[in-house]
């Protein structure tokens, strides 16, 4: 069990890539902290792995820094995220400020929450979920969401360059086009969803989607002692989407 014994908070939890890290690594053997906005998408979570607790909690209230602060945690996945549709022009104020409040402010305040205890413990790992849509890559119709996930990024350097001395490592997750339930939603609202959904398929080289799975995988490995030596960087998987 690659993460037995340590104590993992995992956001976004409810579904999608923050639910499937949630679980996997309840099967590596952490006690994970399952954190959404909704009771009923987190309520099953215990059923399917004993050691998972949940907590509805909304990580854009400045609260749940102070709520979070009395958690220890060995391993923060910022996984919450928001997905904004729009190019530069037409787009607005609005949605610029939801997204740096959700991408970008929240996982700050989780992490200034989460990083007393463990510089007191010796060190964690952090791992925020951002996106190849980001500094990596341009992404048509994505322009606050790939804005918001490059600051997230940068976010990650800064953490792991303050605190490299600390026995503090953080990275980032960087998926393609996966196949969550938010990106179901964003396709049956399409006039074409069957066109749609074969659009987004088109990106990768390989010719699919990636799987939430797929997603945990990374994150266990980035949360666990395989990479110790590993901080400040990008972990991409996108099916060749950026090849």
């Amino acid at each position: 069990m690659r993460l037995k014994g340590k104590r993992a908070i995992v956001t976004g939890a409810g579904q999608g890539i923050g639910r499937a890290i949630a679980l996997a690594y309840a099967a590596e053997g952490a006690g994970v902290l399952a954190i959404g906005r909704s009771a009923a998408k987190l309520a099953d979570l215990p059923e399917l792995a004993p050691a998972i607790r949940c907590m509805a909690l909304d990580v854009t209230d400045p609260q749940a820094e102070n709520t979070l602060s009395a958690e220890p945690a060995d391993i923060l996945v910022n996984c919450a995220g928001l997905v904004v549709a729009g190019g530069v022009i037409g787009s607005r104020d609005a949605d610029w400020e939801e997204s740096w409040r959700v991408n970008v402010l929240a996982p700050m305040r989780l992490i200034r929450a989460v990083l007393p205890g463990m510089i007191a413990r010796g060190g964690g790992a952090i791992v925020n979920v951002a996106s190849v849509a980001s500094s990596i890559t341009g992404v048509n119709d994505r322009a606050a969401y790939g804005t918001s996930k490059a600051a997230l990024i940068g976010l990650t350097k800064a953490v792991a360059r303050e605190h490299v001395g600390d026995g503090v490592r953080c990275n980032a997750l960087c998926p393609g086009t996966t196949d969550t339930p938010s990106l179901g939603a964003r396709i049956a609202a399409t006039p074409d969803p069957g066109a749609t959904r074969a659009a987004f398929v088109a990106r990768q080289a390989m010719g699919r989607l990636g799987r939430p799975e797929e997603m945990a995988e990374a994150a266990v490995f980035l949360a666990s002692d395989a990479a110790a030596f590993m901080t400040g960087q990008l972990l991409v998987i996108d099916g060749g989407q950026t090849l």
